[in-house]
């Protein structure tokens, strides 16, 4: 879902991509619903991009935003953005992840990323993990208890297939040389 939701800088807010034409973005504010052109020139990022540095790692956005939502029961974020001190940023964002990079990781990145979720809290948008990550864990368990009764039977009818089908095209393949040695025969007797 993040990969829809755009920031683009020096525009407040976050943009949900409606439609992409030529040499543009339509994009639609979440806060007033209110469809704008983005162009080339503009800086557009997708939330679906963005990672959190930690010493280790960058751990994406929608892994962040799911602790969040874990850590305020769903609620708005409970320090209030527009009066915390850099201090109080980055011990929220510790208790959240604790590995962060507090070197490249700044307050004001903090403060982005909790009003980003806010924003999407109010846009009704809770749902962060991306909708392939979804669907892969969804077809690996279902591949894993389909998979199990089909290894027993066809096996032997897939190999008998497999060699009428390597046999056939031997003859196909075996068809063509003749014909072109031929060919080339010809030209020189032309000369």
């Amino acid at each position: 879902m993040l990969k829809k939701i755009l920031s683009v800088s020096g525009k407040p807010g976050l943009y949900q991509m409606v439609s992409q034409g030529k040499n543009m973005l339509i994009i639609e504010s979440l806060t007033d619903k209110k469809r704008i052109p983005a162009y080339a020139r503009d800086k557009v990022i997708s939330l679906g991009d963005i990672a959190i540095y930690t010493n280790e790692k960058e751990v994406p956005l929608y892994e962040v935003l799911s602790s969040v939502k874990q850590k305020e029961n769903g609620q708005k974020v409970s320090i209030e953005l527009s009066k915390a001190s850099p201090d109080e940023l980055r011990a929220y964002l510790a208790e959240l992840l604790p590995d962060f990079d507090r070197e490249r990781v700044y307050p004001t990145d903090i403060k982005r990323l909790l009003t980003w979720y806010n924003l999407l809290l109010e846009a009704g948008i809770t749902e962060y993990e991306p909708q392939e990550e979804k669907q892969e864990k969804k077809e690996e368990t279902a591949e894993t208890a389909v998979e199990e009764p089909k290894k027993a039977t066809p096996q032997k009818t897939v190999r008998a297939k497999s060699t009428a089908a390597a046999s056939t095209t031997a003859k196909k393949q075996a068809t063509p040389k003749k014909a072109t040695a031929a060919k080339t025969t010809q030209r020189t007797r032309q000369k």
